[in-house]
């Protein structure tokens, strides 16, 4: 089969399309005919080459997968909506499925938790093989929606949720500050918060990204590459603060979080991709009262709720553009620049 793969680490340029054995899948694994396949920023640091994870080369990368269900491996037993020939979205956590925090509806805490695309072969190819316990149906939803919107869903959406929902325990009328709301995690945070009856206040570094933010929901926005974000939030809110922060760019935003943040607030982070080491006073953590919270994508079960509100129309799936697979290389360019909207998905 062909798959987007790099060999040796580098930069957009070792992206190539090649030919790979086709996956089978073994018990318990059924295997996708990949319909669109999502980007994420992991897919870059890979590529870069990450000296705490180590994948053997070649490498194909992909968590976010929607496609048609191809072959059902030893074991698995078809679901009423979910057999062989039947379309279906990929969730990317993998985990043992027998330890206490899998058993407890808690996989994303499973000590042998894993990632689709990162440590094991991903779904940028035409093929990939996934445990049968990672299909959810694709919605029947009100506006059908295509496999490149549905790969544009699990890893950002899920990430968004357990940031907002089950860490900052979320509350109507409540204020949010999304960080860089034009990544994926900023269009399904946005959302999210207002589906909650939230109010949103978005950053980003161009004036359309801010309209595209506001059309999404946004109640207010701050252009934080020409704005002071600290002294745009506090005007905001009448010296108050944002209750949440919702901030997965770390080590240039965090120290500004930390300030916008209010008495009590939380700040919930997901990831770093401006730096591992922030700036931080810490008498505005104790004095304030705020808290930092870590999250890491959610349970395999937000993915069924997730898509139950995309049938209904209540959220949407944001797609900067779709690209077909030969121009993988283009479409790492595109996510380094920072100029997209949302997600970029490859279509084999």
């Amino acid at each position: 089969m062909r798959a987007a793969l790099f060999r040796r680490h580098g930069g957009p340029e070792v992206m190539e399309v090649g030919d790979i054995p086709t996956p089978t899948p073994g018990p318990g694994e059924v295997q996708i005919r990949v319909g669109a396949a999502g980007m994420n920023h992991i897919d870059l640091w890979l590529r870069q080459g990450l000296p705490a994870l180590r994948v053997a080369l070649p490498h194909v990368a992909g968590g976010d997968v929607c496609g048609v269900i191809s072959a059902i491996g030893p074991g698995v037993k078809p679901m009423a909506d979910l057999g062989e020939g039947d379309r279906a979205v990929v969730n990317p956590s993998l985990s043992c499925g027998r330890c206490a925090a899998c058993l407890a509806g808690r996989d994303n805490f499973c000590p042998e938790w894993k990632m689709l695309g990162e440590q094991t072969h991903g779904g940028q190819a035409e093929y990939v093989v996934v445990p049968a316990a990672n299909l959810v149906p694709a919605p029947r939803a009100r506006v059908p929606l295509d496999d490149a919107q549905l790969a544009s869903i699990p890893t950002v959406f899920l990430t968004a949720w357990q940031m907002l929902v089950d860490r900052a325990a979320i509350q109507q009328g409540e204020t949010v500050l999304v960080i860089a709301a034009g990544s994926g995690v900023g269009t399904a945070a946005i959302q999210i918060a207002r589906l909650w009856g939230a109010r949103v206040i978005a950053t980003a570094s161009t004036d359309a990204k801010l309209a595209a933010a506001r059309a999404l929901g946004a109640d207010d926005t701050i252009n934080h590459a020409t704005a002071d974000v600290v002294a745009e939030v506090k005007k905001l809110t009448g010296r108050r603060g944002a209750d949440i922060v919702v901030d997965h760019v770390g080590g240039d935003t965090f120290e500004k979080s930390v300030l916008a943040c209010a008495r009590g607030g939380r700040i919930v982070v997901c990831g770093a991709t401006s730096g591992y080491e922030p700036k931080l006073n810490l008498r505005h953590v104790f004095w304030r009262q705020l808290s930092v919270l870590g999250s890491t994508m959610a349970s395999k079960a937000r993915l069924f709720t997730l898509m139950d509100l995309f049938a209904a129309g209540r959220l949407k799936p944001v797609v900067d553009r779709a690209l077909p697979l030969d121009e993988v290389a283009t479409a790492h360019k595109l996510l380094e620049s920072r100029t997209i909207f949302g997600k970029l998905v490859l279509t084999p």
